[in-house]
Formats: structure tokens, sequence, C-alpha cells
């Protein structure tokens, strides 16, 4: 009798562990079907991304811009023009990496 019952519960905790991966499967399968739904193309990413923090893709493009200018204005010769766009450059990327630093923040404590 001792046998046959622990048997039993043997076969009831098999039973479920069954259930449980069952569940985990299931859930597994809801969740992949959630994600195939909310497809997001490139543009609309952008576009939630600098809704979210405006000042990163700001910054970048500030960056860019002083980057390209200054490098236009040293090609040309225009060493005094060139030397304070890298100036502004540097700038334009501290301004990019605290946006990116505050942005992160904002997420950690929401």
């Amino acid at each position: 009798m001792i046998i046959d019952k622990m048997a039993e519960e043997g076969q009831a905790s098999s039973e479920s562990k069954e259930f449980t991966e069952l569940d985990w499967i299931t859930l597994k399968n809801d969740l992949n079907t959630q994600q195939i739904q909310k497809v997001e193309t490139s543009t609309s990413k952008f576009y939630r991304k600098f809704q979210e923090n405006p000042f990163v893709p700001i910054g970048c493009g500030l960056t860019t811009m002083a980057l390209v200018y200054g490098l236009y204005s040293f090609s040309t010769g225009k060493r005094g023009r060139s030397q304070s766009m890298m100036r502004l450059r540097v700038v334009a990327q501290g301004f990019t990496v605290a946006a990116l630093m505050m942005g992160i923040a904002k997420t950690s404590m929401s």
C-alpha cells in the first residue's frame, strides 16, 4: 500500500510537471504571436524614438553638420573656421552623450 501511494504521488508530480511545461509552451507561443503582430518599420521606430528623446537625434545632426563643415573648411584652407567647427563638434558630441544618459536615467526611473 505504501508503495502504491508513493507511486501515485510520483505520477501526480510528473503530471504536474508536464502541465507546467505545457503552460510554458503555450505562453511562449502566445508571446511569439504577439511579437509577430507588432512589427515596426524603421521609419516608425525613428519617429517613436524621436518622440521619446528628441535631443539625441538633434545632437547627432549637429555633430554631423559640424564635422562636415569643419572638414570642408579644412580642405578649402580656412584653418580658423575648421578649428572652431572641430570644437563645436566636440561640444555637440558631449551634448549627445548627455542626452543619451538623461534618456537612460528617465527610462530606468519609469
